[in-house]
């Protein structure tokens, strides 16, 4: 287990209401540094308005969200908008598919690079030797990161011609531009058949091993979750029911029920 001085994200006692309406109630969660951690849960149970809140998409009612950038200050960034978050090192997918459907492959990937650029409207207008070199690390750096997630043969094509698991993978590669410590998955098996969820299986793994990035993700494919993760939190309406190794949480009473409760009423 890793040491506190090792920990990239610390939620503690994370609520969001909506009204009368008590969505994530009092989560506490940690990841640490080179850790992929699970946060499972039948479906309504809050995960993915726990990372809303984690993102800044929304401010929660209570609770502190500390970010601990390696060789930075902690900070709290309740509050924070989405875009100031990722350039804190924050970056996250979407249970939805958000790409920008009718540009290329490789220009979705870029636009991902925007918040670590620094050329201003003059330089990109007048063409600055400082501005062309970004674009060009910007171009480079983007068929890296083409070329991590299998989607090098694909950077011209347009983004909506791939196939579901590469619009998926492509989201990653956006995602990982950013240049990320964290990087939050949402559902990123979703939609995916057995061939491309192991595909995703060794992807995440990779990132992990390759990037240090640490990885905080929502699933509902079990498998994918036991294989790869080191720990697991699990939610069940609103609440934090259970956390542990794959091991313990395959074990335990309350996951199984609820699990179970989800499937009879199916």
């Amino acid at each position: 287990m890793t040491d506190q001085a090792e920990k990239l994200l610390e939620v503690r006692e994370l609520t969001m209401d909506f009204g009368g309406l008590r969505a994530v109630d009092s989560i506490t969660l940690d990841v640490s540094k080179g850790e992929i951690v699970a946060l499972i849960g039948p479906n309504g149970a809050g995960k993915t308005t726990f990372f809303n809140c984690v993102t800044g998409i929304y401010t929660p009612t209570r609770g502190d969200i500390i970010l601990n950038p390696p060789g930075e200050k902690s900070r709290r960034i309740n509050g924070l908008k989405p875009n100031r978050v990722t350039t804190l090192g924050m970056a996250r997918t979407f249970q939805n598919i958000r790409l920008f459907q009718n540009m290329t492959v490789l220009e979705n990937v870029m636009i991902g690079r925007h918040c670590r650029t620094s050329t201003s409207i003059i330089g990109a207008v007048l063409r600055t030797a400082r501005s062309r070199a970004q674009e060009r690390e910007t171009i480079d750096r983007s068929y890296d990161l083409l070329d991590q997630v299998g989607l090098l043969p694909f950077a011209d094509a347009f983004a909506k011609n791939l196939s579901y698991g590469g619009q998926r993978r492509l989201e990653i590669a956006r995602a990982m531009a950013t240049e990320p410590f964290l990087l939050l998955l949402d559902e990123p098996a979703a939609g995916m058949n057995p061939q491309e969820t192991r595909e995703l299986d060794s992807l995440i793994m990779q990132i992990r091993n390759a990037g240090e990035i640490a990885i905080l993700l929502i699933e509902h494919d079990m498998k994918l979750v036991m294989n790869i993760s080191d720990r697991i939190y699990v939610m069940e309406y609103g609440k934090k029911i259970a956390h542990g190794t794959p091991q313990q949480i395959r074990a335990n009473p309350k996951v199984i029920e609820a699990y179970l409760g989800e499937e009879s009423d199916a």
